[in-house]
């Protein structure tokens, strides 16, 4: 589990992994840095990250946040030199360990093809009623809600 004295390397992965989205997502929700710090400051207060690190220096970030009857994925980046090596999994598989709640959900821009077929591969599956799931559980503009997409995976407890 990420400490608050973390925030800086938290904050680092983020905008350096979210530098694949420019081009890929909307040009005018794509901005530098991706995620400023004091509003990673703010998802901090509401979400647990957990990191997984190589030779002791964090190298992917996710973010756990169970809300209501749902559990979230938010905020998950691995530094560009460490992906696909298996970080992403690793952290994924530990978070599906945590969940309480009968759901796990997970929204991504629908242009970041890469992340649905990570998740894909993790037995999630695109979900219909996305605009529903977004404007119940997640706090993030409408236009963000019109360019994203939700994957769910029911994980039986």
């Amino acid at each position: 589990m990420c400490q608050p004295g973390d925030i800086d390397r938290i904050h680092f992965i983020i905008n350096e992994a979210a530098k694949a989205y420019k081009g890929a997502i909307p040009t005018d929700c794509y901005h530098q840095p991706y995620m400023p710090k004091d509003e990673l400051e703010q998802e901090m207060k509401q979400m647990t990250f957990f990191g997984q690190e190589v030779n002791r220096e964090l190298v992917g970030i996710m973010g756990f946040q169970p809300i209501k009857d749902v559990t979230l994925i938010r905020h998950a980046y691995v530094l560009p030199q460490w992906q696909k090596q298996g970080i992403g999994s690793r952290l994924l598989n530990h978070l599906e360990g945590l969940v309480t709640t009968s759901r796990l959900l997970v929204g991504t821009w629908a242009d970041a093809h890469w992340a649905i077929a990570f998740y894909q591969k993790h037995g999630f599956g695109l979900v219909p009623d996305k605009d529903e799931l977004l404007e119940t559980y997640w706090d993030i503009p409408q236009r963000q809600i019109e360019t994203s997409v939700v994957l769910g995976i029911d994980v039986g407890r």
